[in-house]
């Protein structure tokens, strides 16, 4: 799956004492590892010194004897071999993206000295296939987008979600089998302490991207002195009590941190997608669009679904705005639909892999925290965030499908702290749509004296070597290869 692919179900999304009551110590790999057997990679496009293997884990942790599953490890080892210093871990977004690539793909666009110093690493986190897998055989209906997030009816009503939740929770488990409870944060950073263990590293630095800068502070939490340095970039507000539900009602503030950027563009002068002479007025005519697509919906033969309705742009621009590079995909849908006809269909990776991806996030995001059941509760948040945020029209305070969760989550979230060593780095761009830099302050809050902040004024999701600028680049670039951070929290103009 490409980045755009994987970005379009990046919005999909372990305790701290109590942990460490279960069977075994979490803190230790059980046993001596297997020697690793290392191979060719499958797939296309992929650098030829990449190679593949697989690393057996418990799968559920509190009974260390019991079944085990494989986690698929990708590496590229280090191109200066009396430079390196260990493994750098490619901790991919999500819940259901997975890095198995990356250390063919983005890994490149490292700094030539990182390069040296490191092996790059990749993975499929648990339940993404190739690692054993898990399928919620859900109606290919409710693989779109709209389903998989909680928009509201266009009066704001959530009883379609409660419908629609109580069907996809039903299904996955259904079909998602024993796996599926055991798909959690706090058991991804279980994996990653095997892998390291396979991997024969007593310490393991970490690149973790937008939900897998949760998985990296997690990760750091239970095995702090496991870590060596730890880049967080886009990052996840960590608050226990809500961990995924925060992380969904974020998009009403990111939405608004990122939207004026995409309303100026849209009015420059001279831009061929020019849908206003102001900034405002592409503001008010988008939500004049959605509301008229919400009464008189578009035919849209190949889309799932068919129509291009009001939500249907909204996604279109929640999408969109992940990457100003994007911004001429929702111009261009905006200009269609006022001259009453549709964009293409965009793109879509074959159904197995939706399927894939829709379960992985559907037992991430529900086994990370309770969910409230009763509808009255999200109605009310959907209400008000109407009323705060119109862009989004109520959806980031809407039902999931985890509230009607037939079960409880095995253990509470993991509670970020400010233990251990000091050797995380946090970069952050200023606008982003999904994990916005009010997120992005609270991780550090909690991180305290153990993290350094790099603030970036730039917009778009993902900082480093991609939305990011070369103030910030130059920043993470450094601390990955020498270790020396910024003396304080640095902001990158």
């Amino acid at each position: 799956m490409d980045k755009k692919q994987i970005r379009r179900h990046a919005t999909l999304a372990a305790a701290s004492a109590v942990l460490f009551s279960l069977a075994v110590p979490l803190t230790a790999s059980a046993g001596t590892p297997e020697p690793l057997k290392w191979s060719g990679c499958r797939g296309t496009g992929l650098d030829p010194r990449q190679q593949c293997t697989t690393v057996k884990v418990p799968m559920d942790y509190s009974d260390p004897a019991g079944r085990t599953i494989e986690i698929a490890v990708s590496r590229i080892k280090s191109e200066k071999p009396s430079a390196r210093r260990g493994a750098l871990l490619l901790i991919p977004g999500g819940p259901g993206g997975d890095s198995l690539a990356d250390p063919s793909g983005k890994g490149q666009k490292l700094p030539q000295k990182v390069r040296d110093t490191y092996d790059l690493i990749g993975f499929a986190p648990r339940g993404m296939a190739p690692s054993t897998a898990v399928d919620c055989k859900l109606d290919p209906a409710d693989l779109s987008m709209t389903r998989l997030l909680p928009w509201p009816a266009p009066d704001g009503s959530v009883a379609r979600n409660m419908a629609t939740a109580r069907r996809i929770t039903a299904a996955c488990d259904r079909n998602g089998g024993e796996l599926i409870r055991h798909i959690s944060t706090a058991n991804e950073a279980r994996d990653l302490d095997r892998v390291r263990a396979a991997l024969g590293e007593s310490r393991i630095s970490a690149w973790g991207v937008s939900y897998g800068t949760y998985v990296g502070a997690v990760y750091r939490e239970l095995f702090p002195h496991r870590t060596d340095r730890v880049v967080l970039d886009s990052n996840d507000d960590p608050d226990p009590t809500r961990v995924t539900r925060g992380w969904l009602a974020a998009f009403e503030r990111g939405v608004e941190d990122n939207f004026p950027v995409f309303a100026a563009w849209a009015s420059r002068p001279g831009n061929p997608y020019r849908l206003a002479s102001t900034p405002a007025e592409v503001r008010s005519g988008f939500l004049r669009l959605a509301a008229r697509l919400d009464r008189d919906p578009l035919p849209w033969p190949g889309a799932t679904p068919d129509r291009l309705d009001g939500t249907a742009l909204r996604q279109t621009m929640l999408t969109n705005l992940y990457d100003p590079d994007d911004y001429p995909v929702l111009a261009r849908t905006i200009l269609a639909a006022r001259a009453g006809t549709v964009p293409p269909v965009p793109e879509s990776p074959p159904e197995s892999v939706l399927q894939n991806v829709a379960a992985v996030s559907v037992g991430t995001v529900c086994n990370d925290v309770d969910w409230p059941e009763s509808p009255g509760a999200y109605q009310r948040g959907v209400h008000e965030s109407r009323v705060k945020y119109p862009l989004t029209a109520g959806m980031p305070r809407g039902p999931m499908v985890c509230a009607a969760l037939p079960y409880e989550p095995a253990e509470p979230a993991v509670r970020i702290t400010g233990r251990g060593p000091s050797n995380v780095l946090l970069v952050q761009n200023e606008r982003d749509v999904a994990t916005p830099l009010s997120g992005a302050l609270k991780l550090r809050e909690a991180l305290g004296d153990r993290a350094v902040m790099v603030t970036v004024d730039s917009t778009g999701h993902q900082a480093y070597l991609s939305n990011g600028n070369a103030c910030g680049d130059r920043a993470v670039s450094r601390f990955l290869a020498t270790g020396k951070r910024p003396g304080s929290d640095l902001h990158c103009g």
